[in-house]
């Protein structure tokens, strides 16, 4: 245990956030580093509970509690307090392949499940973890570490988000020779894509692939299957196949006026802003996202979630004239409630750094909860001019189910040029199942058990969002993780990954 009366000596304290007024007008990394010393004392405050829910990884209520690859935290936040630096990363590493990117964009699931949350505020853990990989790169303990014998076995990886990034780094280290397909013109995902540059900067995962790189694996970008290679080819080529493609397919609304210009879904916007920081033309895969600008527009964000925050944050740096995030769900209480005990994630009222960066400039929240988007309507140009809303309440129908109801007398007409729809992805693009033949499920998802990872197909298994529908990048990594471990099962009779 660090320090047998830390938790009680110590408060939290957060790391810091370079300032709201500061940090929107670039697009760099908005988080500060630690110093070290207040670091061993967040350590500190760890319990070393007998039975450490932070890792335990399992849902309850449909939400994530406590860290879904299992991270070893009360072993590194000793590690930590006693100065063992090394010692902590390598213990960091042995459940997560990319520390450096859950530890700044995971939304902490296993500090919702601290014990010591449970009468205080939770360990710092994400902070650490952030803090013990990034130490590991700097003191360069973090190097190319290619497998020392090959088995000749080849494996195709489809996607490179998380997911497949994860699973083509545990097959690469059982020493098969791992051929990673990408779409895109860059390496990463929703890394690279889906997730803005302050957010996560993409020299961070370009840091990883490079690593990755060096160790063996095989990276072949614009190069997408069933449109520039034959679907068919591939297990002619390789002896078994992984698909990490994701959950692509966004959300629509489907309301009067959605055929109008100016309306977007949301990681169309992200995608064209990420590209044209690259100085990218197209993204790949024969797509050309184009370049969508909010500078001195009405915004108006449709969907509550990271991406509608992340929408938010890229609309302020590009000087939006206004901006509405609006959200059909209430706004959640500002403590747990009797029906939210521990150790289920906190489903409390927070701010992110999007709502953050609105308030510092405008003095208040830019969400409205309860409120439903109703129609559009457009100007003689044929784009979006207003969005007409109401406000909801939630109530049961015949049939037991809440669902929302407009509150007569609520209608409310907002100015708006430019629209994004960040209401989530329904499930996988249907080219590359259908043309691979695998069974899907009635989600549209690829069928496959969850632990085991194959398809109807021998030979090819799924992982990630594409099996499990749209999740956390730290559920990629960890079905990743399990599908490199049965691709290995598969082709050598039994394997030694975890």
């Amino acid at each position: 245990m660090a320090k047998p009366t830390g938790f009680m000596e110590y408060p939290r304290e957060n790391a810091a956030d370079r300032a709201p007024q500061e940090r929107i007008g670039d697009w760099n990394e908005f988080h500060l580093p630690f110093l070290e010393d207040k670091l061993i004392v967040q350590g500190a405050r760890c319990m070393d509970c007998g039975i450490p829910f932070c890792h335990s990884g399992v849902i309850i209520n449909g939400m994530a509690s406590g860290c879904p690859i299992n991270n070893l935290i009360p072993e590194w936040n000793d590690l930590v307090y006693r100065g063992l630096w090394k010692q902590a990363l390598e213990r960091l590493l042995k459940t997560n392949n990319f520390p450096e990117f859950t530890a700044r964009v995971c939304p902490a699931p296993c500090e919702g499940s601290c014990t010591l949350g449970i009468h205080n505020p939770p360990v710092t853990i994400k902070n650490i973890e952030y803090a013990i990989i990034e130490k590991g790169f700097a003191e360069g303990w973090i190097h190319p570490a290619p497998p020392a014998v090959r088995t000749g076995k080849q494996v195709a990886v489809i996607g490179s988000g998380p997911a497949g990034l994860a699973c083509a780094d545990q097959l690469n280290k059982a020493g098969h020779l791992v051929t990673v397909f990408e779409r895109a013109d860059r390496v990463g995902g929703l890394l690279t894509y889906g997730i803005p540059n302050m957010k996560l900067e993409k020299g961070i995962v370009q840091r990883r692939v490079d690593l990755m790189t060096a160790e063996g694996v095989r990276f072949m970008t614009n190069t997408e299957v069933g449109r520039n290679y034959p679907a068919d080819e591939l297990l002619q080529n390789f002896d078994a196949v992984v698909l990490c493609a994701g959950a692509t397919q966004p959300r629509d609304l489907p309301i009067e006026g959605r055929n109008l210009g100016g309306i977007h879904f949301a990681v169309d916007y992200l995608t064209g802003n990420t590209r044209r920081l690259l100085g990218r033309s197209v993204v790949g895969g024969g797509r050309s996202v184009p370049f969508i600008s909010a500078e001195d527009k009405d915004v108006i964000v449709i969907g509550g979630g990271d991406t509608g925050t992340d929408c938010v944050a890229t609309a302020l740096r590009q000087n939006c004239r206004s901006l509405i995030q609006l959200e059909i769900m209430p706004r959640p209480a500002d403590t747990r409630q009797a029906d939210n005990p521990w150790p289920e994630w906190p489903k409390v009222f927070s701010v992110s750094y999007g709502q953050e960066e609105f308030e510092a400039l405008y003095g208040h929240d830019p969400r409205r909860f309860l409120t439903s988007p109703k129609r559009f309507i457009g100007g003689v140009d044929g784009n979006v001019s207003e969005l007409h809303t109401a406000e909801v309440q939630w109530a049961k129908d015949a049939q037991g189910r809440f669902v929302p109801q407009d509150v007569p007398g609520s209608e409310q007409v907002l100015p708006a040029q430019l629209v994004l729809l960040a209401m989530g992805f329904l499930g996988p693009e249907e080219k590359l199942a259908a043309a691979l033949g695998v069974d899907r499920d009635e989600r549209s998802n690829v069928k496959a058990e969850y632990g085991k990872y194959a398809t109807s197909i021998a030979g090819i298994f799924s992982a990630g969002d594409m099996r499990r529908g749209q999740s956390l990048v730290v559920w990629a990594i960890n079905e990743g993780r399990g599908a490199a471990r049965e691709c290995d099962r598969y082709l050598m009779g039994e394997t030694t990954l975890p």
